[in-house]
């Protein structure tokens, strides 16, 4: 059985599931509905590959569906009224080069009173502003959410349960969700990310035309399936063991990503005035191993004319400390053999995986437009200028020594049913 048919029958089974579980209660309401983006995307060289946050492989200057396609399901079943179910999947490219399916949402939600709610299950990780939706094109502005935020966190979900309280304080409307839990999520290069003791608080404020958002993930982290990684780890344990240098062994320590403290906090802003657009998101990325410490934001605004949305999207990530750092750069003993080894160990935590879980450092901008022609369906188009600051950036799949600006192109359909 090929992937494809893979793909259709896992989104199928939620579907399937909650429409057996109607039929059997004899009463509760089914909903069905979807979302999907058909779109192209290329750039201007074959040296470097453009892609989404996780993708394995990306565009280069022949155009591609997959990096900005995909296809969403959801089922939502009422029990009565309190109770209720929800099922997502989603198919797309992600850490495979291939159309996979996954399943994004699964829990059940008790509405305990107007103002209250508690869900469990697989419900989705509030780290962004736009986490619930962003990968329903049709719901955003922009053609995809700016790959220098959204590469930061490799978690769309977590299994867990959360609870979230709404009140209103005059004419601003509050937000409170709190959701604790555990996620697992496959990274480009064969490498898994596992994230345990996951609490993540989620605070969204609206008044009007405004929306200000206070995000805080913490969790501890493990990162598993690096072949580079393993290799420096094992060299620096080996040196401190001959050269009796127990620093080489604690930084050893420092760099393996075994549960872990990770932290993402984040804000963001959001405007919506006499057809002005703006939205904008900062963030700093923290964590105990190799993976870098990052802040990363962007700024959109536009401004609506009619069914026709003008944008520009300024976003960029840069990387607040690198792990080659922690070997050390001047040579601790008088040996040209070790000191090479150890030039070459600097050199490994230079290379430890990038792009899969947003270690690049590189800035992006965008302009683009968005014309909703018919009822459900909106024709979006982006061109983004792509500038790596260090190395490739978050380009995918570099030829050796790859540090240029990339123009990228992309027309997309999105729709929702």
């Amino acid at each position: 059985m090929n992937k494809q048919i893979i793909a259709v029958a896992a989104l199928a089974l939620p579907l399937a599931l909650s429409s057996a579980f109607a039929q059997e209660a004899q009463g509760p309401s089914v909903k069905i509905s979807g979302f999907g983006t058909g779109a192209l995307t290329w750039t201007n060289t074959d040296q470097a590959e453009f892609g989404r946050p996780n993708q394995a492989t990306g565009a280069k200057k022949n155009p591609r569906t997959g990096v900005d396609s995909n296809l969403g399901l959801q089922a939502d079943v009422g029990v009565n009224s309190w109770l209720s179910f929800t099922a997502q999947g989603l198919v797309r490219r992600d850490a495979e080069d291939d159309y996979g399916a996954e399943l994004g949402w699964a829990f059940a939600k008790a509405k305990l009173n107007d103002q209250a709610s508690v869900r469990v299950g697989r419900i989705g990780l509030p780290a962004f502003m736009i986490s619930d939706y962003r990968n329903v094109g049709y719901a955003n502005n922009f053609l995809r959410p700016p790959v220098e935020m959204y590469s930061q966190v490799p978690f769309n979900s977590l299994d867990g349960i959360d609870a979230t309280y709404q009140h209103s304080f005059g004419d601003t409307n509050v937000t409170g969700q709190l959701a604790f839990g555990r996620g697992e999520a496959p990274i480009a290069g064969g490498l898994t990310a596992t994230g345990k003791k996951m609490i993540a608080l989620n605070l969204v404020a609206e008044h009007g035309p405004f929306t200000a958002r206070f995000g805080r993930v913490d969790a501890k982290i493990s990162i598993d399936g690096s072949a580079s990684l393993a290799t420096l780890l094992g060299g620096l344990r080996t040196f401190g063991t001959a050269l009796r240098a127990p620093q080489l062994t604690t930084m050893a320590d420092q760099l393996e990503a075994k549960e872990k403290k990770a932290s993402f906090t984040s804000v963001g802003l959001g405007m919506d005035w006499n057809d002005i657009i703006v939205q904008t998101e900062f963030a700093k990325r923290k964590t105990d191993t190799y993976v870098n410490d990052s802040t990363s934001y962007y700024v959109m605004g536009g401004y609506r004319i009619g069914k026709v949305l003008p944008y520009v999207i300024q976003g960029k990530v840069k990387i607040d400390g690198h792990p080659a750092n922690v070997v050390p750069a001047v040579c601790p003993v008088a040996s040209p053999t070790v000191c090479g080894q150890l030039a070459a160990l600097r050199a490994g935590a230079a290379r430890l995986p990038y792009t899969g879980i947003g270690q690049g450092e590189q800035s992006t901008t965008s302009i683009g437009v968005r014309w909703d022609f018919y009822r459900s369906l909106a024709f979006k188009a982006q061109i983004d200028r792509v500038k790596p600051a260090i190395g490739s950036g978050l380009m995918l799949n570099p030829t050796n020594g790859f540090n240029k600006d990339v123009t990228v192109g992309a027309v997309a359909i999105d729709f929702v049913f």
